[in-house]
């Protein structure tokens, strides 16, 4: 089957879903025809606003056809014809090796990629999990050897029915055949090689003897999850009872990672452990609880914050570690632009007076920023005050207070005592309310520095939230400097990163327009030993810097709309938005397509990379 004939295949069953009609098609060809470059059928469609990239993969899936792989990812636009030649190429001098194999290996494509396009291919799930759920059970039923020679585990899906995941379900027994190995009724899926090669390897390790929950056990179990956790640089850990185990998974780099079941009858010794440690109360299982343990690593204090959470199987067990971090990061360690990191230096730092608000979700890296600022204002010449809930890094010559509502240190009455102190600089940990607003904006008007965070999408949304919680819009015009929007995206892990070259409707997603932006290169991880086969290691920050001027001041006060106040920003201060600064980041490949599209918001038409390297100061 030709290239073109593919592409006019696919598009006939476009129509035939209705997602399409043939006129359509005519002129798609006809533009086609036009093109100085060859362009797929498909890719064209997706141009012209005809059908998005999930439409045509959704009905692949709904109609299955014979197509080869090959002829499948250079029509949807995933492989180059030119990489597709070189991959044959690769393929033929190598008998015996899938050309799957061929194009993952030599960084064409990302195994990812390949499995979903496989899945398209053949109509059957693609189980994403890095960690298959095996179904033990039947497992014990199925030849341990069938197992391994088929590359295959049982899982079960969401409905309870079964699922044989194959690593290559192209090289599957016949359905007939099977049905002699499995018993019951299953279905065909495929899943990641790491996946089923751990699967397989735990299934081949001899079956656990009831577990004897002695004292000595879970403690061993709960120091070994924090410890593990310390070691990996995890920042949650949620220990969760379901009905026929104990599920450990951690957060790593902002992303929920599974690692490990336990038995079900080790969850109320586990959780009864963790209560003690964290001084909450163990007969009480139908309540919410909080609580706080300081675990000591080598002569070192961590601080975790813990938080039980009745459920129908039993309490969850949220453990959150504050300062799990090596070291306090100088605000020029931050990852902010040459431009953006001159700003806020020049243009919020150090101004005598005023509110800064840093931005953002719950684990976003605002009180990072915050620190690092804090650091950059630290000297003998001035007073810094704080009060924080709770102090995450002592640092030397501020005067930190942490809150304590136990013992009747509250952030109220602790509000009302900082201006007395004598501060040039006060910090407040996060404005929670109406109360804590107006003491940040009244020490504002008195001629103090403040530094504080703030729960917002961005840095306009910052304005607007003061605005909504009854603060006069000529009190926030007048005391408020910068409002800074952050976010923490994952890197591409640079040991297994290759390029990947955006397609059309990847293009469209971020705001271009595809006729527009010819060629848009980031980077991709394909999954190795150094990223725990991820494809990310680490994490970069996103940052949004609005530095109030004139026009923006008179806009909040003549109450504009939050996408007028958006416009006169970029006009008039140069505001580089989230959105805008992940672009730039993805284009010097530290962070990809994926992660921008999970985590900024797209608010806006982004501006094109070549300007916004411009105004950030980032040599193209």
């Amino acid at each position: 089957m030709t290239t073109a004939s593919v592409g006019t295949l696919i598009a006939d069953l476009l129509v035939q879903e209705g997602l399409i009609d043939q006129e359509k098609v005519r002129y798609a060809l006809r533009v086609q025809a036009k093109l100085p470059r060859s362009q797929p059928l498909v890719a064209v469609l997706q141009d012209l606003g005809y059908v998005a990239e999930d439409q045509v993969r959704q009905t692949l899936r709904n109609r299955r056809v014979d197509i080869r792989l090959g002829d499948l990812l250079t029509e949807l636009g995933v492989l180059s014809d030119s990489d597709l030649q070189s991959a044959l190429a690769l393929h033929k001098s190598r008998p015996g090796t899938k050309l799957g194999q061929i194009l993952v290996e030599n960084s064409f494509i990302n195994e990812e990629t390949l499995l979903d396009l496989i899945s398209v291919q053949l109509a059957i799930p693609f189980l994403r999990m890095d960690r298959l759920l095996v179904d033990e059970q039947m497992a014990r039923r199925i030849h341990p050897g069938n197992l391994r020679k088929m590359r295959c585990v049982p899982v079960r899906d969401d409905s309870g029915d079964l699922l044989l995941a194959f690593e290559d379900p192209l090289s599957a027994p016949p359905h007939d055949v099977l049905e002699k190995v499995v018993p019951g009724q299953f279905d065909i899926a495929i899943a990641r090689h790491h996946a089923v090669e751990t699967a397989l390897e735990n299934l081949q390790k001899p079956p656990a003897k009831a577990t004897q929950v002695s004292e000595s056990l879970v403690v061993r179990k709960v120091n070994e999850l924090v410890e593990t956790a310390l070691a990996d640089g995890v920042s949650d850990i949620h220990i969760e009872p379901l009905k026929d185990r104990l599920r450990v998974r951690m957060r790593q780099d902002g992303v929920l990672v599974p690692r490990e079941d336990l038995p079900k009858d080790m969850a109320r010794a586990l959780v009864s452990r963790i209560k003690i440690m964290a001084g909450a109360d163990i007969a009480e299982r139908r309540r919410h609880q909080d609580g706080r343990i300081l675990y000591d690593q080598g002569g070192n204090k961590v601080d975790l914050r813990i938080s039980f959470y009745s459920t129908v199987f039993g309490e969850k067990t949220v453990m959150r570690l504050l300062n799990n971090r090596s070291r306090l990061l100088d605000i020029a360690e931050l990852g902010m632009q040459p431009r953006t990191l001159q700003r806020l230096k020049e243009d919020v730092l150090d101004v005598p007076s005023g509110v800064t608000l840093v931005t953002g979700p719950t684990g976003s890296g605002k009180t990072t920023t915050l620190y690092g600022s804090i650091n950059y204002l630290n000297n003998p010449n001035t007073s810094i005050i704080t009060a924080e809930d709770p102090v995450e890094y002592v640092i030397e010559g501020i005067n930190q207070c942490s809150i304590n509502a136990k013992i009747g240190i509250t952030f109220e009455e602790t509000l009302r005592h900082i201006v007395r102190q004598d501060p040039d600089v006060i910090v407040i940990g996060e404005i929670r309310d109406k109360f804590s607003a107006d003491t940040a904006i009244q020490a504002a008007l008195t001629g103090h520095k403040v530094l504080t965070t703030f729960h917002t999408e961005d840095s306009i949304g910052g304005l607007l939230r003061l605005l909504h919680m009854d603060i006069e819009a000529f009190l926030i015009s007048s005391t408020v400097v910068c409002v800074v929007a952050q976010r923490l995206l994952r890197k591409v892990c640079d040991q297994c990163a290759r390029e990947h070259v955006l397609a059309p409707d990847e293009i469209r997603r971020l705001g271009y327009n595809p006729a527009d932006v010819r060629r848009l290169v980031f980077r991709r991880g394909t999954g190795c030993a150094h990223c725990n086969f991820l494809g990310y290691r680490g994490r970069v920050g996103i940052y949004e810097i609005l530095v109030l001027d004139e026009p923006v001041r008179d806009a909040l006060i003549n109450r504009k709309t939050s996408y007028e106040i958006r416009r006169i920003c970029a006009d008039s201060t140069g505001m580089v938005t989230l959105l805008e600064d992940g672009l730039v980041k993805a284009s010097e490949g530290l962070t990809s397509f994926e992660e921008i599209i999970r985590t900024l918001p797209r608010l806006d038409k982004p501006r094109p990379i070549a300007e916004l390297n411009r105004l950030l100061g980032v040599r193209s």
